[in-house]
């Protein structure tokens, strides 16, 4: 077992390694610089769009609105919390710096991902409306090119068992255990009916419970950060400026914290980045595939504000409070640094307001992800494996709960990362076809 832990760890520092990051981090530069830079100075006009979208009539199966929220569903969780925690203790404070650049150039990405989602779409023997990466590789680049979108199906269904389930199972389990005293096995089961309830429902539920509970959540979680930020409201300017001198030097190691040299902050601010927005990734176009909307380009925009919401504002919102807090030099980690500085700079409160959110953020994502699983699996197998993947699905989830997860988040991250490689290489060859209909929208309006 330690032979292939070594083997699998040393596959992971390839596939998350410096091609992975300059090829994530690449598509994005150029497809921004294709598209003007629209994502950046439309991003008024994506929130319009979104609004709009509340109540659409359109073809498809939800609204762009509920669309959205199932996709921040899956995107907003551990990554927000443990994931900004991660980068920041094995970084730097400059990590956050990368995570901004990051989501910056994943908006164009994001917003490429659903303009071909919608567009090269099927709908399926049940009348369901299908796409992602797999289908705008098989119906985008012919028929030649099937391998790829089949590749893409197998990893994402692989990953979605345990960087969407068992892994989101386990970090519930663990804080609830950890500031509550609930027995994991609880958790796992009270978690497995709840999922249960929403995924027997399929997308059109799982939609419906995401459009509410995600703004509320992302909503409470912004409203205690940002009480806690603006008590410490002279601290946020000296934060940002040590943020971004920490993003070009390295820096010493003080208290617990190892010190980090600059390829450190890149490293881990990137992966983390697109660990928390999953831009490049290939997941969230899934969701955006069934929209209720007619043109490709609206859905792109609304798309692109997943990264936005996320990263710039969720994962800036935890990133500031540890580094204002000084609690990232004490060699804390993940979700317990993320709570210690929250209780530092709100006693009593702010432990509690990580654990809670952690576990709403992750709940949501299992659900999220299950859509994500379900569609790469019915490209593989047909609708006949729809109601199989949801069983099975539902009975990983106490599993997940009650297990040591340090092998199957690691099998799970790598084949997260391999995800990436047949949607980035379809992005970069389907660019011409997203910037020829951005320009022919853009210039009829």
């Amino acid at each position: 077992m330690e032979l292939i832990m070594e083997l699998v760890s040393q596959l992971n520092s390839l596939v998350w390694g410096p091609y992975m990051l300059v090829l994530i981090f690449g598509t994005g530069v150029i497809l921004m610089l294709g598209l003007q830079f629209m994502p950046i100075l439309r991003l008024g006009y994506g929130f319009k769009q979104l609004w709009k979208g509340r109540d659409s009539t359109e073809e498809g199966d939800i609204s762009p609105f509920n669309a959205l929220m199932t996709s921040l569903s899956a995107t907003i969780g551990t990554g927000n919390i443990a994931g900004v925690a991660t980068a920041i203790a094995l970084g730097g404070p400059g990590a956050l710096f990368w995570m901004w650049c990051t989501a910056l150039v994943g908006l164009a990405t994001k917003y490429s991902e659903a303009v071909l989602a919608v567009k090269f779409r099927e709908v399926d023997e049940q009348g369901n409306h299908i796409g992602g990466p797999m289908y705008y590789i098989k119906n985008g680049l012919g028929e030649k090119w099937k391998w790829l979108g089949a590749t893409f199906a197998v990893f994402g269904t692989l990953a979605g068992f345990g960087i969407g389930n068992m892994v989101q199972a386990n970090s519930v389990a663990d804080a609830l255990n950890s500031k509550l005293s609930i027995d994991p096995v609880v958790t796992g089961l009270v978690m497995a009916v709840l999922a249960a309830l929403v995924l027997l429902g399929g997308i059109k539920r799982i939609a419906q419970v995401a459009g509410k509970l995600v703004p509320l959540m992302a909503v409470a979680y912004l409203v205690i950060g940002l009480i806690i930020l603006g008590m410490n409201a002279t601290e946020i300017p000296g934060a940002i400026v040590f943020i971004v001198e920490s993003a070009f030097n390295p820096v010493a190691a003080t208290g617990g914290f190892a010190g980090a040299a600059v390829w450190a902050a890149i490293r881990f601010g990137v992966a983390r980045g697109v660990f928390s927005n999953e831009a490049g990734m290939g997941s969230a176009p899934i969701a955006h595939a069934a929209a209720k909307t007619n043109n490709p380009i609206r859905q792109g925009t609304i798309a692109m504000l997943g990264t936005f919401i996320d990263t710039l504002i969720i994962c800036s919102i935890t990133g500031l409070v540890i580094v204002i807090s000084g609690a990232w030099t004490t060699g804390e980690n993940g979700a317990p640094l993320s709570a210690m500085a929250f209780d530092q700079l709100l006693p009593g409160v702010g432990s509690y307001v990580v654990t809670f959110g952690l576990a709403i953020f992750a709940f949501t994502t299992l659900l999220g992800w299950s859509v994500y699983g379900e569609r790469c699996a019915e490209y593989l197998f047909g609708v006949k494996s729809i109601k199989p993947f949801r069983m099975l699905w539902i009975i990983a989830v106490p599993v997940g709960a009650t297990l040591k997860l340090e092998f199957v988040w690691l099998v799970a991250d790598t084949l997260n990362g391999l995800m990436a490689l047949p949607n980035l290489i379809a992005l970069l060859l389907l660019s011409p076809v997203v910037f020829k209909l951005t320009k022919e929208y853009f210039a009829a309006r």
